[in-house]
Order: C-alpha cells, then structure tokens, then sequence
C-alpha cells in the first residue's frame, strides 16, 4: 500500500504526495462505469457502518455536529475531487497564506482521502472475487476484509482520524480563525474555492461547538480499533 506511512518533511511536502495518490486512485476508480458504481456502493454501505457503530455521537447534542462532520467530510460516500482540484490548483498560494496548523489539517484529510481511496480499491476487487458487490453484507464484507489484510494501513486509517480531528481540535481554539474564515466565504467562493472553503468552515465550527474533542476522539478511536481486530479475528458480528 503505497500510502501508508510515508515520511514527509513538511505538511506541504505530504500535501503535494497524498493529493497525487488520490487524484491518481481516483482517476483509475473512475476509469470504468462498473468500478466507479463499486466504489460508490462499498462507501455508501461503510458509511452505513460508521453511523451505526458511533449512533450515541450521533445523537449527541454535544457531540453531534463532529459527528456528522466526520462521516460526511473526512470518510463517507462523497467524492472529494473537487476539494482536492482546488487544493492542488493554488498550492503554492495556499502554502504562502495559510498558517501551518490550517495547511497541516489539510494535509492530514488529503492523507485520509488517498488512504482510503487505496484499501476501498482493494477491497473492491475482494468483494467482486468473492460474488459481487451488489448485496455487501456483513460476512460478505468482512471476509473481503481478511482478504485485503493490510493491518498497518487500517491502523494507519484510524490514527488519521483521531491526528486530523486533533488537529482541527486546535484550529477551533484559535479566537481569530473564526473571523479570517467568514471573510474568506465570498472571495474563496469566487474563486473556485468553495469545497475547501466549506470543508475548513464545517470542521472549525463543529470543533468549536463541541468543546474539548478528546472525550469525542477516544470514542472514535476506541471503537474503530475494536471493529478492526474484530474483522481479522474473524469475530463475528464485530460492527456494534
């Protein structure tokens, strides 16, 4: 798994490597009808999971918001393209006039994203090998799971979360961003720049409205890890 675990000398430098990974899985995802429906099915069916799964964050009115963040902008069916177009096309820009901790977070999501992009690859192509991927169930799934393997790319998937909602944690302590991101809206939307734009905004208030994100990121954590040794346990029923 090319994206797992490589060392980077600066949150640019990994930018400009996870945002070529993603944008090249991407490309041969889509290059197919067929795969790119697969893709989207096995998505929508884990983004499923992760509601279920993390239900009482959900429902939580204190937590509720990250939640929805978390399964809607950093894992979950939509397409991220878009975000990433416009990351890649005024990268030097950005590196010049976005504070390390804001290019950093960006960074990590990017990093996510490739990731990501990477294993559903791989577990799209365990899933049609063993039946198809019309009716992904639980057994289905998880024996396509085993298959894949990769127990450091998982790991590094879930260490990705916890550093990227940290990381946005510490974003959302920073009184002026607040600020700087509401008089962005209208000239980043001109621009081109709405996905990230919205991304950074979606992600600075959910954290802000929250509070502390640790009690929020070790719920994650905890559960995520259990789900993971779980599937190559062979446990069953691992997904609650």
């Amino acid at each position: 798994m090319d994206a797992v675990n490589v060392p980077m000398n600066s949150s640019a430098e990994a930018l400009r490597h996870h945002l070529k990974t993603a944008k090249d899985l991407r490309l041969r995802a889509n290059g197919e009808a067929d795969t790119a429906r697969d893709r989207l099915s096995l998505r929508q069916w884990q983004a499923g999971r992760l509601a279920r799964s993390h239900a009482d964050l959900l429902a939580s009115q204190r937590f509720g918001q990250a939640a929805e963040f978390f399964l809607s902008d950093l894992y979950g069916p939509k397409d991220f393209s878009s975000r990433d177009e416009e990351v890649e096309r005024i990268l030097p820009l950005l590196i010049k006039m976005l504070p390390e901790s804001a290019l950093r977070t960006v960074a990590l999501a990017v990093e996510l994203d490739a990731l990501s992009e990477e294993l559903d690859s791989a577990m799209v192509a365990a899933l049609r090998s063993s039946g198809g991927i019309d009716r992904i169930d639980e057994d289905h799934y998880a024996a396509a799971y085993r298959e894949v393997g990769c127990p450091a790319g998982r790991l590094r998937q879930i260490e990705l979360i916890r550093e990227t909602g940290e990381a946005l944690d510490r974003l959302a302590r920073k009184p002026l961003l607040s600020g700087m991101l509401k008089l962005m809206r209208t000239p980043a939307h001109l621009a081109g720049l709405g996905d990230l734009q919205e991304f950074l905004e979606r992600g600075f208030n959910a954290f802000r409205q929250m509070g502390p994100a640790t009690e929020f990121l070790d719920s994650i954590d905890r559960k995520e890890r259990m789900v993971s040794a779980n599937l190559f346990a062979g446990v069953a029923m691992p997904f609650r």
